[in-house]
């Protein structure tokens, strides 16, 4: 045995955030968040791998054939913030897409209670989406 597997052992793992028996925010393998936190880079890991995890699910329920990488990319961060779940209730938006009408595809971004909840993202998102292009 070696320290890494004795941790496991005696830690347990956990998916989700729990309170220790100290009352400590605590996720992983005993990883207590309150004290420990999430440096940047563990942080970036964990972004990226969200970002794939949001890209396949993009890719599995949505047409991609008239994207460019760009416009792929807003429903990536649209399924980041919202979830695939969230993203799907689209269905004007995702039909638009599917089309080729990003245009409409915009509209229905915009025409939406999320578009009143995060307006700044929504309209960046939804410029990038008329265009093909990034914005910053």
């Amino acid at each position: 045995m070696n320290i890494v597997e004795q941790l496991k052992k005696h830690e347990g793992y956990r998916r989700y955030p729990y309170y220790c028996t100290e009352g400590r925010l605590t996720i992983g393998f005993g990883r207590n968040l309150d004290d420990a936190g999430v440096d940047e880079f563990e942080a970036e890991q964990l972004l990226a791998n969200d970002i794939e995890n949001a890209r396949a699910a993009v890719r599995r329920r949505i047409s991609l054939q008239y994207c460019n990488e760009p416009q792929q990319a807003v429903l990536v961060n649209m399924a980041f913030n919202l979830g695939i779940t969230g993203l799907l209730g689209f269905k004007k938006m995702i039909q638009a897409v599917e089309s080729g009408d990003f245009q409409q595809a915009a509209l229905e971004m915009l025409n939406s209670r999320w578009a009143n909840q995060v307006p700044v993202r929504a309209q960046e998102l939804a410029k990038q989406m008329l265009s093909g292009e990034w914005q910053s």
